[in-house]
């Protein structure tokens, strides 16, 4: 097949764990390489985790920051890494994606778009910044944008789409979850994609953060809106789609031996609930340093439920149980 190999880098970072994040983001490109993967593309703001809040109010934390993207540099030869971080001009910031290709960044892309409601605070610590025109990488027009600007149907995605004529937008995310948000997602990438008439890569973050659960459930749509490709739901995993974005040009990518087509099952609510509910607490837990839970039990069904969700998560030999009981508690 002539066309791009894309890998989607769905991470799992840790809010202020530069050091951290990097090593993961090292070894997603480890594996990338391995398949020989043109582009490689990590989730939003990957490399401080989202969302990173007060911290982006440190200037030392903003300038470590930055420099991670260098070191990512030195590990990139003549393929390509999409990865999200925080770009500092002057004395404004910027929700950014970077291109990095041959040990550079080529292009940077900053957010358009800036949520400012329910969970987001986006404008508390971002300036808005202006669409990231088309650019041609082995043969694809490409258009990065971030998050929110997809979402938006006159926003920067439709004028990459319409005025650049990208074939390809990779749309980079921290997509926090709800359930039944990836049938809310999936529809607007299908119109996305129908309507320009391009292949959309859409690589969400995964993990949980304070309050925040994410899902990953990155996905792949063609020009038709049909699913090419589809990572899980609540874990890391590195997704590896070959898209022939241009099959009657020979020679755009050497020809490679195929990828088996990924894609993820569709999970029951209670199963998607469930699993959040799981990832959540691991991540509470092992992102905060604690290694043990103490739970009260009262011997209904809602504490029972909390050890078992406990005890999926991190193991039950770390979750200790003291059952309380009294006058009212059944005798079962």
């Amino acid at each position: 097949m002539y066309g791009l190999r894309v890998a989607l880098a769905q991470m799992n970072p840790t809010v202020g764990d530069l050091q951290g994040n990097l090593d993961k983001i090292l070894h997603f490109i480890g594996r990338a390489k391995e398949v020989a993967a043109d582009i490689v593309v990590f989730p939003e703001i990957a490399i401080t985790g989202y969302p990173p809040e007060d911290l982006l109010l440190k200037p030392k934390f903003t300038a470590d920051s930055a420099k991670i993207v260098s070191k990512i540099e030195k590990s990139v030869g003549d393929f390509g890494v999409v990865v999200g971080f925080v770009r500092k001009q002057g004395d404004l910031l910027f929700n950014s994606a970077a291109f990095i290709t041959s040990k550079s960044t080529k292009t940077t892309c900053d957010k358009t778009m800036l949520p400012n409601y329910g969970v987001f605070d986006e404008k508390r610590y971002f300036s808005e910044g202006k669409p990231c025109p088309v650019f041609e990488f082995k043969g694809a027009r490409i258009g990065i944008n971030i998050c929110e600007d997809i979402w938006h149907k006159d926003g920067p995605c439709t004028q990459q789409l319409k005025k650049g004529k990208a074939d390809l937008i990779i749309n980079i995310n921290a997509s926090p979850y709800h359930s039944g948000k990836f049938s809310d997602r999936l529809k607007i990438l299908k119109s996305r994609a129908k309507e320009g008439k391009a292949f959309i890569v859409y690589v969400n973050m995964v993990g949980g953060q304070d309050e925040l659960i994410f899902d990953g459930g990155s996905v792949v749509v063609d020009k038709k809106g049909k699913i090419v490709a589809r990572g899980p739901q609540f874990e890391e995993d590195l997704i590896i789609v070959d898209l022939p974005l241009n099959p009657k040009k020979a020679g755009v990518v050497g020809l490679k031996p195929p990828i088996k087509k990924v894609e993820a099952r569709d999970l029951r609510q209670e199963e998607e609930v469930y699993k959040a509910l799981t990832l959540a607490v691991r991540d509470y837990v092992g992102k905060n340093g604690f290694e043990k839970v103490v739970i009260g039990l009262s011997g209904g069904i809602d504490s029972g439920l909390t050890a078992c969700i406990a005890a999926d998560a991190l193991g039950s030999e770390n979750v200790n149980c003291v059952f309380m009981p009294s006058e009212f508690t059944s005798d079962r």
